[in-house]
C-alpha cells in the first residue's frame, strides 16, 4: 500500500464523523495512518452520547481502534476538527508526527501549541466538514458545549 493523498484519509474522517453525527452524537471523526506504508492503523468518531463517555473524541477513538503500538512517532493523525486540549495533549503525549485538520473555522486554537512542539500540522478546511460542525452547533448548541467542556 502507498500514501494516498490528504483528500482521501480526510474522507475517512469526515464519513467517521457523519457515521457519529447520524447516531445523534458529535460529528467529530479521527484516523491515524503509518507514515511509511498509508495503512490506516484506526479511525473512530466522538462517542460522547453513544458510550457516555467524555474522553472519546474522534482522535480518542482513532488512537483506541489502533490499539499498543511501540511507538507513534511515525504516524499522522487526521482530524475532521482542530484537536482539543486533551486530544492536543495525546499527540503531543504520543509524539504524533503530523496532524491534518479537517476544519479551523468551527473551532481553532491548539495548531500553534502543536508547531511549537515539533508536530507538522496542515490545515486543509474542508467544506464537508466545516459543513458537518455548522450544523450541528446550530442544531445542538448545549451538546456542542458540554463536548468541549461545559458552557
Amino acid at each position: 500500500m502507498t500514501y494516498q493523498p490528504h483528500e482521501v484519509y480526510m474522507r475517512r474522517a469526515y464519513e467517521q464523523a457523519l457515521k457519529g453525527y447520524n447516531e445523534g452524537g458529535c460529528p467529530i471523526g479521527g484516523v491515524i495512518v503509518d507514515n511509511e506504508t498509508g495503512e490506516v492503523l484506526g479511525e473512530g468518531h466522538n462517542a460522547l452520547v453513544q458510550e457516555g463517555n467524555p474522553i472519546i473524541h474522534g482522535e480518542m477513538a482513532a488512537m483506541r481502534a489502533a490499539g499498543r503500538m511501540k511507538s507513534r512517532r511515525n504516524t499522522t493523525m487526521y482530524t475532521t476538527l482542530s484537536p482539543c486540549m486533551m486530544c492536543t495533549g495525546t499527540i503531543l503525549q504520543f509524539k504524533i508526527q503530523r496532524v491534518v485538520v479537517g476544519d479551523t473555522t468551527n473551532s481553532k486554537g491548539n495548531e500553534v501549541l502543536l508547531r511549537e512542539r515539533g508536530v507538522e500540522v496542515i490545515e486543509v478546511n474542508d467544506p464537508d466538514c466545516i459543513a458537518l460542525c455548522k450544523k450541528f452547533i446550530d442544531e445542538k448548541p448545549d451538546l456542542w458545549l458540554e463536548d468541549w467542556g461545559g458552557a
